[in-house]
């Protein structure tokens, strides 16, 4: 059985790519929906440094609609068995347990829940009937369809979140899920505007601090595409990889356990050198 410390790279911040067998993320939906490019794929990110591959088949971008379920499923199923059979450790970003159970059963070695277990009432059972590793993200919705808006946090998004993530894991626990098989996300840019999602990093080092591990998801987002926008160059999703490497490197010095990121190469260096930097070339 897969744990938490398998997923953790010893002395630096674990990668992970994403591979999106969808028609329609916002980065590169399309792309990648056949099986065979969904693969390839893969193994390129591989190649390139990642440490595991994220397969998701339900796109989350600001205006999506969700997929019925037996096409989100029909969809990473023979992507995560073929990449399991090549000894590739895979994660499965579905807010659904029926997906989460045939992902399981495909080799998956994570499941990665956006909505923390909250979207379906099966859940955090089938979370806890796998006894996989698990990734909680904090996103505050009423009905967790895409990624647009903005919640109100009361005024504190960084405590807000702390306690929505220790509510979403106590969740997790009393439905049998091992503690040490959890880890969280703060979820930058679900219903968050962009001053929260900085606000939410310049806070990381109090999330690395608690109880479990940390994943940051900022790859390609819109608060990092402002970077360049603000300066008049050009703002589409892939001109954020420089922005994406350098957050990425900030949070492996904060000490991150994961990072997830369309573009591996970039964000590997930016690790390493986290890394290497962080160890003063011991």
């Amino acid at each position: 059985m897969t744990t938490v410390q398998d997923l953790t790279v010893p002395g630096r911040t674990t990668v992970m790519g994403i591979v999106n067998v969808t028609e329609d993320s916002f980065s590169d939906g399309g792309r990648w929906l056949n099986v065979d490019d969904a693969v390839e794929h893969a193994r390129e990110l591989v190649r390139l440094g990642a440490d595991i591959i994220d397969v998701g088949a339900e796109s989350t971008r600001p205006g999506a609609t969700r997929v019925p379920a037996d096409v989100e499923a029909a969809r990473v199923r023979p992507v995560i068995a073929a990449l399991h059979e090549e000894g590739i450790r895979t994660s499965v970003d579905t807010m659904r347990a029926s997906t989460a159970l045939v992902a399981a059963e495909a080799g998956v070695d994570l499941i990665n829940d956006v909505s923390g277990g909250l979207a379906d009432p099966d859940m955090y059972a089938a979370m806890a009937q796998t006894g996989l590793p698990v990734c909680l993200m904090h996103w505050r919705a009423d009905a967790f369809v895409n990624a647009s808006g903005a919640a109100d946090h009361g005024g504190d998004v960084v405590r807000d979140v702390q306690q929505i993530l220790a509510a979403l894991a106590d969740n997790a626990v009393a439905a049998g899920v091992d503690p040490a098989q959890i880890t969280v996300d703060p979820g930058l840019g679900f219903a968050k505007t962009a001053a929260d999602n900085w606000a939410l990093l310049a806070a990381l080092p109090e999330f690395v601090a608690g109880e479990f591990p940390v994943l940051v998801g900022a790859s390609r987002k819109r608060f990092l595409t402002a970077v360049r926008k603000d300066r008049g160059l050009a703002h589409t999703p892939v001109d954020a990889d420089p922005a994406t490497a350098a957050v990425t490197a900030l949070s492996a010095q904060a000490g991150a356990w994961c990072v997830r990121v369309h573009e591996v190469a970039v964000s590997r260096d930016a690790v390493d050198v986290a890394a290497a930097w962080k160890n003063g070339g011991r």
